[in-house]
Protein backbone atom coordinates (compact mmCIF):
# COMPACT_ATOMS: atom_id res chain seq x y z
CA UNK A 1 0.00 0.00 0.00
CA UNK A 2 1.14 3.55 -0.80
CA UNK A 3 -0.04 6.12 1.75
CA UNK A 4 -0.17 9.85 1.09
CA UNK A 5 1.76 11.70 3.80
CA UNK A 6 -0.55 14.72 3.49
CA UNK A 7 -4.08 13.32 3.55
CA UNK A 8 -3.36 9.66 4.51
CA UNK A 9 -5.24 8.24 1.50
CA UNK A 10 -3.93 4.79 0.52
CA UNK A 11 -3.36 3.25 -2.93
CA UNK A 12 -2.61 -0.26 -4.19
CA UNK A 13 -0.58 0.88 -7.17
CA UNK A 14 2.28 3.35 -7.28
CA UNK A 15 0.97 4.86 -10.51
CA UNK A 16 -2.32 5.73 -8.78
CA UNK A 17 -0.39 7.09 -5.83
CA UNK A 18 1.78 9.37 -8.02
CA UNK A 19 -1.28 10.49 -9.96
CA UNK A 20 -2.94 11.48 -6.67
CA UNK A 21 0.14 13.45 -5.55
CA UNK A 22 0.16 15.35 -8.82
CA UNK A 23 -3.56 16.08 -8.93
CA UNK A 24 -3.86 17.18 -5.32
CA UNK A 25 -0.37 18.67 -5.10
CA UNK A 26 0.27 16.55 -2.02
CA UNK A 27 3.99 16.19 -2.59
CA UNK A 28 6.25 16.90 0.37
CA UNK A 29 8.54 19.75 -0.67
CA UNK A 30 11.94 20.93 0.47
CA UNK A 31 11.74 23.95 2.77
CA UNK A 32 14.35 25.85 0.79
CA UNK A 33 12.56 28.30 -1.53
CA UNK A 34 15.35 27.97 -4.10
CA UNK A 35 15.00 24.20 -4.15
CA UNK A 36 11.44 23.04 -3.48
CA UNK A 37 12.32 19.49 -4.58
CA UNK A 38 9.42 17.03 -4.24
CA UNK A 39 9.31 13.88 -2.12
CA UNK A 40 6.64 11.32 -1.35
CA UNK A 41 7.79 10.44 2.19
CA UNK A 42 9.22 12.24 5.20
CA UNK A 43 12.33 10.08 5.50
CA UNK A 44 13.57 10.99 2.04
CA UNK A 45 12.67 14.63 2.56
CA UNK A 46 14.57 14.84 5.87
CA UNK A 47 17.60 13.11 4.38
CA UNK A 48 17.68 15.59 1.50
CA UNK A 49 17.29 18.74 3.62
CA UNK A 50 19.86 17.55 6.16
CA UNK A 51 22.43 16.69 3.49
CA UNK A 52 21.89 19.93 1.56
CA UNK A 53 21.50 22.17 4.57
CA UNK A 54 18.00 23.08 3.45
CA UNK A 55 16.29 22.62 6.81
CA UNK A 56 13.99 25.55 7.56
CA UNK A 57 14.35 27.47 10.81
CA UNK A 58 10.76 26.82 11.95
CA UNK A 59 11.44 26.78 15.70
CA UNK A 60 11.90 30.37 16.94
CA UNK A 61 13.01 31.29 20.44
CA UNK A 62 10.16 32.70 22.52
CA UNK A 63 12.22 35.72 23.60
CA UNK A 64 14.92 36.60 21.07
CA UNK A 65 14.91 36.46 17.27
CA UNK A 66 17.04 33.34 16.89
CA UNK A 67 15.32 30.39 15.18
CA UNK A 68 16.32 26.73 15.01
CA UNK A 69 15.86 23.80 12.67
CA UNK A 70 14.45 21.47 15.29
CA UNK A 71 12.62 21.67 18.59
CA UNK A 72 15.45 20.07 20.64
CA UNK A 73 17.94 22.80 19.70
CA UNK A 74 15.36 25.50 20.39
CA UNK A 75 14.52 24.09 23.84
CA UNK A 76 18.23 23.77 24.70
CA UNK A 77 18.81 27.42 23.77
CA UNK A 78 15.86 28.69 25.81
CA UNK A 79 16.97 26.63 28.81
CA UNK A 80 20.53 27.96 28.64
CA UNK A 81 19.52 31.59 28.09
CA UNK A 82 16.37 31.45 30.26
CA UNK A 83 14.41 32.69 27.24
CA UNK A 84 11.17 30.88 27.99
CA UNK A 85 8.20 33.21 27.67
CA UNK A 86 5.89 33.26 30.70
CA UNK A 87 7.86 30.35 32.17
CA UNK A 88 9.06 30.21 35.77
CA UNK A 89 12.34 28.30 35.77
CA UNK A 90 12.33 28.05 39.58
CA UNK A 91 8.94 26.33 39.68
CA UNK A 92 9.07 24.66 36.24
CA UNK A 93 5.67 26.19 35.42
CA UNK A 94 4.34 27.93 32.34
CA UNK A 95 1.62 30.58 32.48
CA UNK A 96 -1.05 31.40 29.93
CA UNK A 97 -0.34 35.13 29.91
CA UNK A 98 2.38 37.59 30.82
CA UNK A 99 0.10 39.13 33.45
CA UNK A 100 -0.37 35.77 35.19
CA UNK A 101 3.38 35.16 35.02
CA UNK A 102 4.15 38.54 36.61
CA UNK A 103 1.58 37.95 39.33
CA UNK A 104 3.25 34.61 40.12
CA UNK A 105 6.75 36.12 40.22
CA UNK A 106 5.48 38.92 42.48
CA UNK A 107 3.72 36.52 44.84
CA UNK A 108 4.80 35.65 48.37
CA UNK A 109 6.44 32.48 47.00
CA UNK A 110 9.12 34.52 45.19
CA UNK A 111 8.96 37.92 46.87
CA UNK A 112 8.51 36.87 50.46
CA UNK A 113 6.92 39.38 52.85
CA UNK A 114 8.93 42.57 53.17
CA UNK A 115 6.29 45.33 53.39
CA UNK A 116 5.86 46.00 57.12
CA UNK A 117 2.74 47.50 58.66
CA UNK A 118 3.85 50.65 60.51
CA UNK A 119 1.44 49.89 63.36
CA UNK A 120 1.33 46.15 64.10
CA UNK A 121 4.65 45.31 62.36
CA UNK A 122 3.13 42.38 60.46
CA UNK A 123 4.84 41.83 57.10
CA UNK A 124 2.94 41.79 53.81
CA UNK A 125 4.00 40.71 50.33
CA UNK A 126 2.78 43.79 48.45
CA UNK A 127 1.88 47.41 49.04
CA UNK A 128 -1.70 46.67 48.01
CA UNK A 129 -1.85 43.93 50.65
CA UNK A 130 -0.73 46.34 53.35
CA UNK A 131 -3.26 48.96 52.23
CA UNK A 132 -6.10 46.43 52.20
CA UNK A 133 -5.05 45.45 55.74
CA UNK A 134 -5.37 49.10 56.86
CA UNK A 135 -8.39 50.21 54.82
CA UNK A 136 -10.53 47.32 56.07
CA UNK A 137 -9.72 48.15 59.71
CA UNK A 138 -7.94 44.80 60.14
CA UNK A 139 -4.88 46.17 61.93
CA UNK A 140 -5.19 45.35 65.68
CA UNK A 141 -3.03 48.36 66.54
CA UNK A 142 -5.01 50.83 64.40
CA UNK A 143 -8.68 49.91 64.75
CA UNK A 144 -9.75 53.50 64.08
CA UNK A 145 -8.07 53.48 60.68
CA UNK A 146 -10.28 52.73 57.66
CA UNK A 147 -10.88 53.76 54.05
CA UNK A 148 -12.30 57.14 55.04
CA UNK A 149 -9.45 58.06 57.38
CA UNK A 150 -6.83 57.08 54.84
CA UNK A 151 -8.62 59.01 52.08
CA UNK A 152 -8.71 62.08 54.33
CA UNK A 153 -4.95 61.92 54.93
CA UNK A 154 -4.17 61.26 51.26
CA UNK A 155 -6.38 64.14 50.06
CA UNK A 156 -4.63 66.58 52.43
CA UNK A 157 -1.25 65.61 50.97
CA UNK A 158 -2.46 65.49 47.37
CA UNK A 159 -3.64 69.05 46.52
CA UNK A 160 -2.56 68.54 42.91
CA UNK A 161 -4.77 65.44 42.63
CA UNK A 162 -1.99 63.14 41.49
CA UNK A 163 -3.97 60.10 42.65
CA UNK A 164 -7.20 61.53 44.15
CA UNK A 165 -10.18 62.68 42.10
CA UNK A 166 -11.33 66.29 42.01
CA UNK A 167 -14.63 65.88 43.86
CA UNK A 168 -17.03 68.80 44.11
CA UNK A 169 -17.88 67.85 47.67
CA UNK A 170 -16.32 65.50 50.15
CA UNK A 171 -17.86 64.58 53.48
CA UNK A 172 -15.48 63.16 56.05
CA UNK A 173 -16.59 60.12 57.94
CA UNK A 174 -19.00 58.88 55.29
CA UNK A 175 -17.91 55.31 55.82
CA UNK A 176 -20.40 54.12 58.41
CA UNK A 177 -21.35 50.65 59.56
CA UNK A 178 -24.38 49.06 57.93
CA UNK A 179 -26.43 46.11 59.14
CA UNK A 180 -29.04 44.28 57.12
CA UNK A 181 -32.53 43.98 58.59
CA UNK A 182 -34.93 41.07 58.25
CA UNK A 183 -36.50 42.86 55.30
CA UNK A 184 -33.39 42.01 53.26
CA UNK A 185 -34.48 38.34 53.28
CA UNK A 186 -36.58 37.73 50.15
CA UNK A 187 -37.49 34.15 50.94
CA UNK A 188 -34.54 32.63 49.13
CA UNK A 189 -31.52 34.80 49.88
CA UNK A 190 -30.29 37.95 51.61
CA UNK A 191 -30.59 40.65 48.95
CA UNK A 192 -28.68 43.92 48.61
CA UNK A 193 -31.25 46.66 47.94
CA UNK A 194 -28.73 48.60 45.81
CA UNK A 195 -27.48 45.98 43.37
CA UNK A 196 -29.91 43.12 44.18
CA UNK A 197 -27.07 40.68 44.56
CA UNK A 198 -27.97 37.69 46.73
CA UNK A 199 -26.04 36.27 49.68
CA UNK A 200 -26.38 33.05 51.65
CA UNK A 201 -26.15 34.68 55.08
CA UNK A 202 -26.91 38.07 56.62
CA UNK A 203 -23.26 38.25 57.68
CA UNK A 204 -22.14 37.97 54.06
CA UNK A 205 -24.61 40.71 53.08
CA UNK A 206 -23.31 42.97 55.87
CA UNK A 207 -19.75 42.45 54.66
CA UNK A 208 -20.89 43.45 51.18
CA UNK A 209 -22.73 46.54 52.46
CA UNK A 210 -19.67 47.69 54.40
CA UNK A 211 -17.29 47.07 51.49
CA UNK A 212 -16.47 49.74 48.88
CA UNK A 213 -18.73 47.96 46.36
CA UNK A 214 -21.18 50.90 46.17
CA UNK A 215 -18.77 53.69 47.01
CA UNK A 216 -17.96 56.23 44.30
CA UNK A 217 -14.42 56.11 42.85
CA UNK A 218 -12.17 58.50 44.75
CA UNK A 219 -8.75 57.56 43.32
CA UNK A 220 -7.38 57.46 39.80
CA UNK A 221 -4.26 56.05 38.17
CA UNK A 222 -1.40 58.62 38.24
CA UNK A 223 -0.76 57.75 34.60
CA UNK A 224 -2.68 60.49 32.79
CA UNK A 225 -3.03 58.29 29.70
CA UNK A 226 -4.66 55.45 31.64
CA UNK A 227 -7.81 57.01 33.08
CA UNK A 228 -8.82 54.11 35.34
CA UNK A 229 -10.59 55.00 38.60
CA UNK A 230 -10.69 53.14 41.91
CA UNK A 231 -12.76 53.05 45.09
CA UNK A 232 -9.86 52.15 47.37
CA UNK A 233 -6.19 53.01 47.60
CA UNK A 234 -5.40 49.29 47.72
CA UNK A 235 -7.06 48.67 44.35
CA UNK A 236 -5.19 51.61 42.81
CA UNK A 237 -1.87 50.20 44.04
CA UNK A 238 -2.86 46.74 42.83
CA UNK A 239 -3.42 48.22 39.37
CA UNK A 240 0.07 49.73 39.39
CA UNK A 241 1.59 46.48 40.66
CA UNK A 242 0.09 44.59 37.72
CA UNK A 243 2.05 46.90 35.36
CA UNK A 244 -0.98 46.74 33.05
CA UNK A 245 -0.63 50.41 32.06
CA UNK A 246 3.19 50.24 32.08
CA UNK A 247 3.47 53.33 34.28
CA UNK A 248 6.10 51.97 36.67
CA UNK A 249 7.75 48.72 37.63
CA UNK A 250 6.48 46.57 40.50
CA UNK A 251 9.53 47.34 42.63
CA UNK A 252 8.98 51.09 42.34
CA UNK A 253 5.34 50.76 43.40
CA UNK A 254 6.42 49.15 46.67
CA UNK A 255 8.66 52.11 47.45
CA UNK A 256 5.83 54.61 47.00
CA UNK A 257 3.53 53.16 49.65
CA UNK A 258 5.66 54.62 52.44
CA UNK A 259 5.60 58.06 50.81
CA UNK A 260 1.81 57.96 50.59
CA UNK A 261 1.17 56.82 54.17
CA UNK A 262 3.74 58.92 56.00
CA UNK A 263 5.83 62.03 55.75
CA UNK A 264 5.03 65.68 55.21
CA UNK A 265 5.88 65.91 51.52
CA UNK A 266 3.24 66.20 48.83
CA UNK A 267 2.39 62.98 47.03
CA UNK A 268 4.26 62.42 43.78
CA UNK A 269 4.53 59.41 41.47
CA UNK A 270 6.94 58.61 38.68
Amino acid sequence: MFECMTCEDQFYYQSDYVEHLNEEDHWLRCDDDNCRRRFDNHHALDQHMTAKGHMAFNYPCQTCRIAFRNDDDCVEHMNEQMHWKNFCMDCNRRFSSEQNYRAHRNSRLHRGATITCPFCKVNHTTASGLLHHLETGSCPQARGLNRDKILQVVRERDPNHVITKKLLTYHEGTTGTYSATDQAWNGRKWECYLCHRGFGTDRALNQHLNSPAHQQPVYHCPNGRCGKEFRTLASMFNHLESESCAYMRFENVQQHVGNVLSGNRLIAFG
